[in-house]
């Protein structure tokens, strides 16, 4: 009888033992998935870091810096700058990239690593683009290499400065005289400019993106407005143009960023002109 009894306690002993061993290692389970540097953000978007870097955090207009490297849940590779050798580049929360790389690049900072997740709805949707069905959630593995702080532009001073009109309607304003050559005819021009809606929003600049805009001279490949003001300028010449609608994108205006029949200011400064060459067959 004693055996049994003894056997009976060890039996007890041992039953109410294993529950608490069992918790303890759920609760251990517990502690290293919250020790996982990881963020899933309301939208969806899932952020895991696998660096963690000691550089600046990005705001909205910084020009982004980054390797990526793109596949699809089931491990096919679509994209990779990495394969290329050379970073991608972007202005972070203006929309130039898809939504999920707007929201994961803002977690980071210079020198993190992570694998960004991004569903459907913060990618490409329903669209097929390129090596990516429909409806696809995105892994991307990204590395923040550097930010370039914006650069704010800032408008022409052009008190004093008269106001000059010509037969087309376009007004112009010279800032300042260049000292260069003016541009001829399929030369091609090189032009930071700064565009302005009427109520004075900035809808568009070659100043913040740090890259000029070349284009052919009088070939229409840009506005009308264009064409004709920056022929009135040297090389190295600052003018202010105020551009009519008929001038500029007319009734049709431009989707999402430019009104109706809207009057555009430019602040543009020529830059460069260089003579295209032709090649013979």
């Amino acid at each position: 009888m004693r055996k049994v009894t003894l056997f009976l306690s060890l039996s007890m002993a041992l039953l109410a033992f294993l529950p608490s061993y069992s918790q303890d290692k759920k609760d251990k389970r517990k502690k290293k998935n919250k020790s996982k540097d990881i963020i899933i953000t309301e939208s969806g978007l899932k952020c895991e870091f696998l660096q963690r870097g000691t550089g600046i955090a990005p705001k909205v207009g910084d020009k982004i810096v980054a390797h990526y490297t793109g596949t699809l849940l089931d491990g096919t590779k679509f994209d990779s700058s990495v394969d290329r050798g050379k970073p991608f580049e972007f202005p972070l929360g203006k929309g130039r990239v898809i939504k999920g790389w707007d929201e994961g690049f803002a977690l980071l900072h210079v020198g993190d690593k992570a694998i960004l997740t991004i569903p459907p709805e913060l990618a490409y949707g329903e669209r097929v683009t390129g090596k990516i069905p429909a409806n696809s959630t995105l892994i991307f593995e990204v590395e923040l290499l550097n930010v370039v702080e914006r650069v704010v532009a800032k408008p022409f001073d052009i008190e004093g400065k008269e106001t000059k009109l010509t037969e087309s309607g376009l007004k112009y304003i010279m800032v300042k005289e260049g000292d260069g050559v003016f541009p001829t005819i399929g030369q091609q021009v090189f032009v930071h400019y700064t565009g302005y809606l009427e109520d004075g929003k900035i809808f568009d600049s070659s100043v913040e993106r740090g890259q000029p805009l070349p284009f052919p001279l009088g070939k229409g490949r840009v506005i009308k407005g264009w064409d004709e003001g920056v022929a009135l300028l040297k090389k190295g010449g600052k003018a202010r143009l105020i551009i009519p609608p008929d001038l500029a994108y007319g009734e049709r205006g431009y989707p999402g960023l430019i009104p109706a029949n809207a009057i555009l200011t430019f602040d543009v400064e020529l830059i460069d002109i260089k003579t295209t060459t032709t090649k013979q067959p």
